[in-house]
């Protein structure tokens, strides 16, 4: 079974798929990945499914042999490159990599999340049908962890597929709307003064340091509640601007709690949720209300936008590294200029 053995990493390197639905109301958190259009990207390149399990790199980049074998592999997200052997790989395209080739995964520039997969996906054992970790609970990812040096990543058998490129992939792929981002507000913006919601949408917040797979803290004007900052607990949604007393929001990620005692003043809506999980620190957002039925109709569109990644596949072209030129015989049909024949 060919693998990757991860030679070194961040901390906060983990398998992430497309998350773990349905537990919720047994307080399991869905987890998975923080970007889906970079993980569903980085998954059609090598043939995937769009939320088949990945490597999820934070922030920080990291190294990988392969072993045991050939595999075919691609890399997305957060403004990452990837080189194999020392070579660089075309942004938005899946590459082979040989038996004991060196992997190099550069730390993201424009972002904070890139996703590394392989074709067939990682041969890891699923927990409630999910290999994404949840570091809290300890459930899924490298036996409940984070991945670490030393790892050996099994990867799944996987039938033949060729290199490909993702067409536009640097000025439309991965491409995303600037300007503010959207949310609905509620469920319980009724907790806030209308001033204080006036605020919260006209002026600019900063994303601060502390920021994880759980949450981002903003910071910005204060935004306290009228009728106070405890609640009686309810559900917890991916992209819920929740509020304690301190008044600084944090919007809830991935690996968000399941229920919560803080009001809501808004929620982020499901198609710009990556765009904001790629802030790094210090990145100032603005946000916009809309309504329900628009939040309703940007979802299907994004869904559809992930959909239509592999219609924006071409073949790659074949790398011309040294081993490959090596391989071809680049002097057939040499002649002399001065023979006769050639040059009378």
């Amino acid at each position: 079974m060919s693998a990757l053995m991860m030679r070194d990493c961040g901390p906060a390197t983990s398998f992430q798929d497309g998350g773990r639905y349905g537990y919720q109301r047994f307080g399991v958190s869905p987890a998975g990945a923080m970007d889906r259009l970079a993980l569903a990207a980085a998954n059609v390149l090598v043939g995937n499914g769009a939320e088949t399990g990945a490597v999820e790199f934070m922030a920080q980049g990291g190294s990988l042999t392969c072993a045991d074998g050939p595999l075919l592999v691609s890399l997305a997200g957060g403004g990452a490159t990837l080189s194999v052997q020392g070579h660089p790989v075309a942004p938005f395209t899946s590459t082979l990599v040989r038996e004991g080739d060196r992997l190099t995964v550069s730390p993201c520039r424009t972002g904070l999340f890139a996703y590394l997969a392989v074709a067939g996906g990682f041969d890891v054992a699923p927990e409630l049908g999910s290999i994404a970790l949840h570091r809290r609970s300890g459930m899924g990812g490298m036996v409940g962890r984070p991945l670490a040096a030393g790892d050996r990543l099994p990867c799944a058998a996987a039938g033949h597929v060729a290199p490909q490129v993702l067409i536009d992939g640097l000025t439309d792929g991965l491409s995303r709307a600037d300007g503010p981002i959207r949310v609905v507000l509620g469920p319980q913006d009724d907790y806030f003064a209308p001033d204080t919601i006036a605020r919260f949408l006209g002026e600019c917040y900063r994303v601060s340091a502390r920021i994880d797979r759980m949450g981002y803290q903003l910071e910005g004007p204060a935004l306290i509640a009228a009728r106070g900052h405890n609640i009686v607990s309810d559900g917890i949604v991916c992209g819920h601007v929740q509020v304690p007393g301190h008044g600084q929001p944090i919007v809830l990620m991935r690996d968000r709690q399941t229920t919560g005692g803080y009001p809501k003043i808004a929620t982020v809506i499901s198609a710009d949720l990556d765009r904001l999980a790629q802030c790094v620190p210090g990145s100032e957002v603005t946000f916009r209300a809309i309504a329900h039925e628009e939040a309703v109709r940007l979802a299907r569109q994004y869904r559809a936008r992930i959909a239509a990644l592999a219609s924006r596949l071409k073949p790659a072209q074949p790398d011309l590294d040294s081993r490959r030129l090596l391989g071809l015989n680049l002097i057939s049909g040499v002649v002399d200029a001065r023979d006769p024949a050639v040059n009378p």
